[in-house]
C-alpha cells in the first residue's frame, strides 16, 4: 500500500504541471490587462508600462511560465495584485474556511444520502421510496443559488432560527488559530459558546452545498443496493434468520459502498465549484470568494493559486477514496 501511495503521488506531479500550464495559458490569452488592473485607475500609459515590466508581464509567454514554475518550486505563489500580500498568506486565511464548509457538506451527504439510498434500495416502504426518489430528482436539479436564498428566507427571515451569513456573529472573536476551522479551534480552546455559534453559521451554507450531492449519493446507493439485494448471499443471510437491519447494514451496504465511494471522490470537484456561489451568497470568506475576486480583477497569481490548490485537493481526495476501497472490500489490493 505504501508503494502504491508513493506511486500515485509521483504520478500526480505531471498532472499538477498540466493544470498549471492550462490555467497559465488561459490567463495569458484572456482579454484584459493585468498591469492596468494593478496600476492606479488614473495611471498614465508610462506608469502602466512600468508596472507591466515590474510584474514581468512584458516578457514572452514561455519565460513567464518558467519563472512561475521556478517560484512554485520554492513554494512562492506570488503576490496578489489586489491585496499586495503574498498569495500563500491569503490562502492560509481563506482555505480553512472552505475546507470547514466542505467538511460540513460532506458530513451531511454521508449521514443523509447513504441512509436514504439504503431505504429506497432495500425494496421496503414503497410509499417512502417514491417520495425519496422524487426529492432526489428535485435535489439534483436545484441550483445552489436558489436553494441558498430560499433557506435564508425561511430559516432567517421567517423563522429566525439560524444566522443569515458569515462565520461568526458580530461581536464574537474567532478562537485561537490552530487549524483555521472555527469549530475545531473552538473545541480545542474550550470555547463552547464560539463552537455553538460557528456551528449554527455552518448549517445553512452546508445544507445548501450538499443538496445536489445528497441527491446523487442517494441515487447511487439506491442503484447499488438494488443490485446487491439480488445476490445469493443476501438470500442466505435472510434464510439464517438474521434481522433485516443486520442484513442491510452489515452484509448488503458494505458491498454496495464501492460505487458510492467513487461518486464521493468525484463530487469533491462539485463541492469546490459550488463553494464559489455558496460562499458569495452567505458571505463566507473562503477560497470561493477569493477565486471570484481574483477572476473579476484578473489577478493572475490568485487564479493560479486557487486552480492549483483545487487540483491538489482533488488528487488527494481521490487517493483517499482508493485507500478506502481496500477497507470496504478486502479483495481489492494494490501493488505486490
Amino acid at each position: 500500500m505504501t508503494r502504491y501511495i508513493l506511486h500515485r503521488l509521483i504520478l500526480a506531479v505531471p498532472v499538477l504541471l498540466g493544470v498549471t500550464f492550462i490555467i497559465f495559458t488561459l490567463t495569458y490569452v484572456l482579454p484584459g490587462d493585468p498591469a492596468r488592473n494593478a496600476a492606479d485607475r488614473y495611471a498614465t500609459p508610462e506608469q502602466v508600462e512600468a508596472v507591466r515590466k515590474r510584474l514581468g508581464l512584458d516578457r514572452p509567454f514561455h519565460e513567464q511560465y518558467l519563472a512561475y514554475l521556478g517560484r512554485l518550486a520554492r513554494l512562492d505563489l506570488g503576490t496578489s495584485i489586489e491585496s499586495r500580500k503574498p498569495v500563500i498568506d491569503d490562502m492560509r486565511k481563506f482555505l480553512p474556511a472552505t475546507f470547514e464548509l466542505m467538511l460540513m457538506a460532506m458530513t451531511i451527504t454521508v449521514v443523509v444520502g447513504i441512509p436514504l439510498g439504503v431505504i429506497t434500495g432495500s425494496g421496503q416502504h414503497s410509499g417512502t421510496n417514491s417520495l425519496i426518489r422524487f426529492l432526489s430528482v428535485v435535489g439534483v436539479g436545484m441550483p445552489v443559488f436558489w436553494s441558498g436564498l430560499l433557506l435564508q428566507l425561511i430559516f432567517f427571515g421567517k423563522l429566525g432560527l439560524l444566522p443569515l451569513d458569515g462565520r461568526l456573529s458580530a461581536g464574537l472573536k474567532p478562537p485561537p488559530a490552530i487549524t483555521g476551522l472555527y469549530t475545531f479551534d473552538a473545541v480545542l480552546a474550550g470555547q463552547w459558546a464560539i463552537f455553538t455559534d460557528a456551528l449554527k453559521h455552518l448549517i445553512l451554507p452546508g445544507v445548501t452545498l450538499s443538496f445536489g450531492l445528497v441527491a446523487s449519493i442517494a441515487r447511487i446507493t439506491h442503484s447499488s443496493m438494488l443490485e446487491v439485494m439480488r445476490q445469493d448471499y443476501i438470500r442466505t443471510a435472510r434464510a439464517k434468520g438474521l434481522a433485516d437491519r443486520v442484513v442491510l447494514y452489515r452484509h448488503a451496504l458494505k458491498n454496495a459502498l464501492v460505487p458510492v465511494l467513487t461518486t464521493l471522490g468525484l463530487q469533491v470537484g462539485f463541492l469546490l465549484a459550488g463553494s464559489v456561489l455558496v460562499e458569495n451568497i452567505f458571505s463566507w470568506g473562503g477560497i470561493g470568494t477569493y477565486a471570484w475576486s481574483g477572476i473579476y480583477r484578473l489577478d493572475i497569481p490568485v487564479i493560479m493559486a486557487v486552480a492549483l490548490s483545487t487540483a491538489v485537493i482533488f488528487v488527494i481526495s481521490n487517493l483517499v477514496i482508493d485507500v478506502l476501497y481496500t477497507i470496504v472490500d478486502p479483495r481489492i489490493r494494490y501493488g505486490s
